[in-house]
């Protein structure tokens, strides 16, 4: 719909238009949204102060919410301005296309097209819209993994308890050190039956570190797809969220059919923001589950059919929320192109890397993390002889370093060398544990 058809149908007048982006660009407050940080490949020293995370700690936990770089705040900054200033005309002048927009520079990250990715809150609110609309049969079987998170566990419960399907668990390892690709990928064709319709799998487990090699998997669910009727077609869907923003990896490419992702953790985006992208034919496998709005909205208007929506817009969640932390996203994206995700791969892999290699080292630590990059991502996972997870954390803690334990029943110490970190500061944890002997 015309924004001046809609203004005009809501009494609005277009004169007051003339108060939001415009008085906006006259005080200069949208100079940060326009992408103007700018960073050289790799520049990690010139990374690290784009954040104001407190120097008095070593963070090797942001993975769980991330602070803001600046020109994500400064986003984030103009937007609530102009809310502040004048929002009803400043909503009216961008939901119609601004999601579109934000998707669009998603895809510039992440691959795939803009219209089949969908804007969400968070990772729980992506796996939840996926799996709460899956059109499944009673008797069909959901296959997941008992190295899921929580958020998935429920989601797939849920839906089963809905449509009568039946949720089937495997363990694709035992010894998460020693995971290998052809055990995996073997566990998982050994889990796949005649009534399995659904795979649900997390890329980068927050429980152990172990990363899937979802690629291999995606060709064996293929392989079995290319025996089945279009009816029987197994769906592939990925939790990646501890994989987003670490691995040098086109997601169009992957091989799985939806891939869901927080936004505001490796990625750096805004607090409260996610994504999730499916192939079009997979979206047709799902149905809306919240009334979205931009151009769904002039459906419901009859200005519009919803073969002319692109299917994410359709699926993006509507309401009103957070516009001005959701509309900032594009700054998290365009900041890791900056820096490159090739880039940003390798230093978060060396990080990791130089960890393990510390952890390995030292006789009263058993790692649980594989020391291949392969098998592994940005969580490094492990016990310390004698002592809880939750008291290793305390006891860094009072070392100056913020390290977490994994949510599970079988509950590890858990560290997360980022984009923020330096080989100094992963030192400092390593001599930290090493003095808990």
């Amino acid at each position: 719909m015309e924004r001046r058809a809609f203004l005009t149908g809501t009494g609005l007048t277009l004169a007051a238009s003339s108060l939001g982006l415009s008085a906006l660009a006259d005080d200069k407050q949208t100079d940060a949204y326009s992408g103007a940080t700018a960073l050289a490949p790799a520049d990690w020293t010139g990374l690290r102060k784009q954040f104001s995370l407190t120097h008095d700690y070593v963070h090797l936990a942001t993975f769980l919410l991330a602070s803001h770089p600046k020109p994500v705040a400064d986003a984030i900054e103009a937007h609530r301005r102009a809310f502040d200033r004048n929002p009803a005309d400043y909503w009216h002048e961008h939901f119609m296309t601004i999601d579109a927009e934000i998707c669009a520079s998603a895809a510039k990250y992440m691959g795939g097209q803009g219209h089949q990715i969908a804007l969400t809150d968070s990772t729980t609110m992506g796996l939840a819209l996926v799996y709460s609309g899956l059109k499944l049969q009673p008797e069909e079987e959901i296959l997941q993994t008992v190295h899921d998170h929580y958020s998935t566990d429920l989601s797939l419960k849920l839906r089963a308890d809905r449509t009568g399907a039946k949720v089937k668990r495997i363990a694709l390892y035992d010894d998460p050190a020693s995971a290998n690709v052809e055990e995996i990928v073997s566990r998982l064709k050994a889990g796949i039956q005649e009534k399995t319709k659904v795979v649900a799998v997390t890329w980068v487990h927050s429980s152990t570190g172990v990363k899937l090699p979802v690629r291999a998997m995606a060709d064996a669910i293929q392989d079995i797809n290319a025996k089945r009727s279009a009816q029987q077609q197994i769906l592939f869907c990925v939790d990646g969220v501890h994989g987003f923003g670490i691995e040098d990896q086109d997601i169009s490419q992957l091989g799985c059919d939806f891939f869901i992702a927080g936004t505001h953790k490796w990625i750096f985006g805004p607090r409260g923001t996610g994504v999730i992208w499916g192939t079009d034919k997979a979206w047709q496998q799902s149905n809306a589950v919240i009334p979205s709005f931009s151009q769904s909205y002039d459906v419901w208007l009859g200005n519009s059919t919803q073969e002319q929506v692109p299917i994410g817009e359709h699926m993006t969640p509507g309401g009103f929320h957070s516009f001005e932390h959701r509309w900032a996203l594009p700054q998290a994206f365009y900041l890791h192109l900056q820096l490159g995700k090739a880039h940003v791969q390798q230093r978060i892999h060396q990080l990791n890397s130089q960890t393990k290699e510390g952890l390995a080292k030292m006789a009263h630590v058993k790692l649980y993390t594989p020391k291949s990059t392969s098998l592994s991502s940005g969580l490094v996972c492990f016990d310390v002889q004698g002592m809880k997870a939750d008291e290793v954390v305390k006891a860094l803690h009072q070392k100056g370093i913020i390290m977490s334990a994994t949510p599970y029943r079988n509950s590890y110490a858990r560290f997360a060398p980022s984009l923020i970190n330096n080989e100094q500061e992963i030192d400092k944890a390593l001599a930290a544990i090493a003095a808990l002997a």
